[in-house]
């Protein structure tokens, strides 16, 4: 079996000690030196992160090129924000969320929207309904061994498909226009500060949680076997597990933590709709896990973190040439430097060292130093 792939640079920190860091930053100094505004856009970034936090597992573990997390975001998303819209139409006596009273569905509420007006109901299928649809689709594709590009392009249909279905059910779902306007969170208005940050001061403490959950699982005895799996899956196979069973167990959670970033994403903006959810952004949850290093946890959450900050940058300056550059970072990232930024110093190292070598050999002739 191939040897694992090194850990990188920011991997080697002491877990506590960079948990209390990154603590410190996002719960203690960002709310202290950004303003409102560029606090919410860190809270934006940071649901991008937790996506991030799952495509390491996926992607960075078990090698599973997972180019439709943007359904699963878009899945968490959208149940949380039919609760909300129905919790708003409520506080002002209506029946209906606005855009149904528009578009005219008439006076009953759709079947399948009743049951998030219950808000336990809303906040377990922000992330169970995720999970269910990835436990069902990762059921089939890998126990039929499919894998590699076949596995992300079968990804990528899914989100393309679900992204053409929302646009298409606009008396339903809201249309190309998706789910706006959100005003409450829960009984708190977003129109205050106060609640905004106390939003924002959600997300971080979420994102710093299943970063500590995918850390155990990274170096727990199972994420030992998704590398192996990874590897080299038919000696595992030999080895007596089911690789499929192995890979469905990341693809699952990686699905579910997606949802729950898509559920907080919606208080944070105030908005889900398709353009959130579809092929494109579904690349850009990836890129930002490749440029920071898909292998390390902490590079591919700062990762997902500067992406996401340069597209809200460049993107408002250089609309069209935006998503050329993205493709460019992701190609860089993968063909030139496949660990990410976080591989970097290892690889300076590597070169420092082969260089030491060359410079150091000795002639055959003589034995001195060439």
């Amino acid at each position: 079996m191939t040897t694992a792939t090194p850990v990188p640079v920011l991997e080697r920190f002491r877990v506590p000690g960079a948990f209390a860091l990154g603590a410190v930053v996002l719960l203690g100094v960002a709310p202290l030196a950004l303003s409102d505004f560029r606090l919410s856009l860190l809270a934006k970034y940071l649901c991008y992160a937790i996506v991030a936090v799952g495509v390491s597992l996926a992607w960075g573990r078990g090698g599973l090129m997972v180019l439709g997390q943007g359904v699963f975001f878009g899945l968490g998303g959208y149940a949380m924000a039919m609760h909300l819209k129905l919790t708003d139409a409520a506080a002002t006596g209506e029946t209906l969320p606005d855009f149904m009273q528009l578009y005219g569905t008439g006076d009953a509420l759709p079947w399948w929207w009743k049951p998030f007006a219950n808000p336990a109901f809303a906040l377990a299928m922000t992330v169970l309904l995720p999970m269910a649809v990835a436990a069902v689709l990762g059921f089939f594709v890998f126990q039929r061994r499919v894998k590699g590009a076949y596995f992300a392009i079968l990804s990528q249909a899914l989100a393309a498909a679900l992204s053409i279905w929302l646009i298409g059910q606009q008396a339903t779902t809201g249309g190309t226009n998706g789910l706006t306007d959100i005003q409450g969170f829960f009984g708190y208005s977003l129109d205050d500060p106060v609640n905004q940050r106390m939003v924002y001061f959600i997300i971080a403490a979420v994102l710093l949680l299943l970063m500590a959950l995918a850390r155990q699982l990274f170096v727990s005895r199972y994420g030992e076997l998704l590398i192996a799996v990874r590897d080299s899956e038919e000696r595992v196979r030999f080895l007596g597990y089911n690789p499929a069973n192995v890979k469905l167990v990341a693809y699952v959670v990686a699905a579910g933590m997606a949802g729950l970033a898509g559920a907080l994403f919606v208080p944070a903006v105030g908005i889900i709709s398709p353009a959130l959810i579809g092929i494109v952004p579904s690349i850009g949850f990836v890129i930002g896990a490749a440029v920071g290093g898909r292998a390390s946890l902490v590079g591919a959450v700062l990762g997902a973190i500067a992406v996401a900050w340069a597209q809200s940058t460049l993107s408002d300056a250089f609309p069209a040439a935006w998503t050329y550059l993205q493709g460019l970072l992701f190609v860089v990232a993968v063909g030139f430097l496949p660990g990410g930024l976080a591989s970097l110093g290892i690889v300076l190292r590597k070169r420092r060292a082969s260089t030491g070598t060359v410079a150091g050999t000795r002639t055959p002739a003589t034995g001195e130093t060439a």
